[in-house]
């Protein structure tokens, strides 16, 4: 499944894996929601609730799409958080991985602390 994330200055498509948490997500697609940053990382509420599944990493590449369960969240790394040693992502907890931003990660320094965020299926 691709996604497409927008926020004013910007937006990014992303493709993600078939995983409980990923359909779960894309059953409430399109949802809008306001943007946090954490050092170099953008998380927002979804408004999804699932349990943590096997495969949950903490530390994670730059570009991961990950859920964040402690906090019904989409997570986006694009560098090192407040928690991260060295420059590795880190994340809050152990978050379950859906899938990978298409193109340059780093495109996400330009979304501010409450921005609105639009998730929405990408277009074919």
């Amino acid at each position: 499944m691709q996604i497409r994330i927008s926020w004013p200055a910007g937006h990014l498509t992303a493709t993600l894996e078939d995983t409980p948490t990923a359909r779960a997500l894309g059953g409430v697609l399109p949802l809008s929601s306001t943007a946090h940053t954490w050092g170099e990382e953008v998380y927002f509420d979804t408004g999804v609730s699932v349990p943590r599944e096997g495969g949950a990493q903490q530390v994670v590449a730059p570009g991961t799409v990950a859920f964040w369960t402690d906090g019904d969240a989409l997570a986006l790394p694009y560098g090192p958080t407040p928690i991260s040693r060295g420059d590795e992502c880190r994340l809050a907890s152990p978050c379950n991985v859906l899938g990978h931003l298409d193109g340059d990660a780093r495109l996400l320094a330009t979304v501010r602390d409450g921005d609105p965020v639009r998730v929405e299926p990408a277009d074919d």
